[in-house]
């Protein structure tokens, strides 16, 4: 409920305010509950307000001062509060919400171009269909924010924290992620908008990312009082060969991302190793994998004396489909891991490799025999095609047949 006195001083227009706290600077106001639906309050100070659940539907704010307030040691002594406050079709263009609150407010239709809500917390906040073109959303703390059908293009987002955001039908291209007086960087994602920043201003993170893509393995099988031993004795090999296994219990998931979660960890491993014995939800993962992803092999195993499920002889086409390899017993299957399972996985990363490189010298092909046939060395034709190593095209010019320029004897 808000201060009567506050309320009577607001009811006399926005000249009068201002002047009432610029005359009363350490007032802090109450105009909880408030309705200012569709007035014209543009300009005004409403810094260090409370406006819990104040209707602003329709409402002009445009310049208006909405912030919170720090001394001038630069301590915090208060924010404006517009928990569940309603903003719908408001114009706040250009307005100061710098480190406001807007907890579970609603903004729908509101226009915020240029707006500065830097250090505000947004946590469930709907902005559908909002208009926040150029905003400075820098430091912001974005949880369940909806931004659903607006308009994020061109907003200063460094610094911002987001946390499932819901994101359908949003424009949001030229995003800002480096801070003032920074080099421009630009992406044309929010979500991604701090990853990338810390991608590229992190060394560690950077080599997180290669750890987990050069070395990285997912292991798909039974989670069963029997199987599991099996899966806990693969995962030690992985890592005694120094690659990094990942493990994760697709039975007891119930969620309706798993398939999601699924393919986003096979995209992240060098490959995969799945024991089709006993199945029971190996089906449906390797359904979400095995034709996405051609350039992660997948290796399955099974226990000797079991038949693989009907529906796998279909994955056998894929040429990223090793051979089932068969075990007896624990024993077995961990002796022969390397020779029998580890050392085809990593012949195939190789052989896809190769294959690849030659699918680019191909499309390369015209170049790389004019350059050869002036007599440009392989090193030099390496370097400016900037494509394999020399070897591979050493290798790729002979199994092309491309003669290379031999220069007459006696000639210098």
């Amino acid at each position: 409920m808000a201060n009567a006195e506050h309320k009577k001083i607001v009811e006399q227009g926005v000249h009068v305010w201002n002047k009432w706290r610029e005359d009363n600077p350490g007032m802090i106001p109450n105009l909880n509950g408030i309705d200012l639906s569709g007035q014209d309050w543009s300009g005004a100070n409403f810094t260090r307000t409370d406006f819990v659940k104040a209707n602003f539907e329709g409402t002009n704010l445009e310049n208006a001062i909405m912030t919170g307030a720090k001394d001038p040691s630069g301590v915090d002594i208060g924010r404006s509060y517009f928990d569940g406050a309603n903003f719908r079709n408001a114009n706040l263009n250009n307005a100061d919400l710098r480190r406001a609150i807007l907890i579970d407010a609603d903004l729908t239709g509101a226009t915020l171009l240029g707006a500065n809500l830097s250090a505000s917390d947004l946590t469930n906040a709907i902005f559908v269909n909002a208009r926040l073109k150029g905003a400075n959303l820098i430091q912001a703390q974005l949880i369940k924010t909806n931004f659903d059908g607006a308009n994020l293009d061109e907003c200063l987002t460094y610094g911002i924290s987001t946390w499932d955001l819901s994101l359908e039908k949003t424009q949001q291209s030229n995003l800002l992620i480096t801070p003032p007086d920074s080099p421009v960087i630009t992406v044309d994602n929010i979500q991604v908008a701090q990853f990338i920043y810390l991608l590229l201003n992190n060394k560690e993170i950077r080599n997180t990312i290669v750890t987990i893509t050069s070395k990285a393995v997912l292991i798909l099988g039974r989670f069963t009082e029997e199987r599991k031993p099996i899966l806990d004795e693969i995962r030690n090999k992985l890592r005694m060969h120094n690659y990094l296994p990942i493990m994760f219990d697709f039975e007891k998931a119930h969620n309706r991302d798993l398939t999601e979660t699924i393919t986003t960890l096979a995209g992240l491993s060098r490959f995969i190793i799945a024991d089709l014995t006993d199945p029971k939800s190996i089906p449906h993962e390797l359904k979400a994998i095995v034709a996405n992803l051609p350039s992660v092999p997948v290796q399955p195993i099974i226990l000797k004396g079991q038949t693989e499920y009907a529906m796998f002889e279909h994955f056998t086409r894929y040429p990223w489909v090793l051979d089932i390899y068969k075990y007896a017993n624990r024993d077995e299957l961990i002796g022969s891991f390397y020779d029998d399972i580890l050392l085809p996985i990593e012949n195939k990363l190789i052989q896809g490799s190769t294959l690849k490189t030659e699918s680019i010298y191909d499309s390369h092909i015209e170049k790389i025999e004019e350059l050869c046939k002036i007599g440009l060395s392989i090193n030099k034709l390496s370097q400016h095609l900037d494509i394999g190593t020399p070897k591979s095209l050493t290798l790729y010019i002979k199994s092309r047949g491309i003669k290379k320029y031999v220069k007459p004897k006696g000639k210098k």
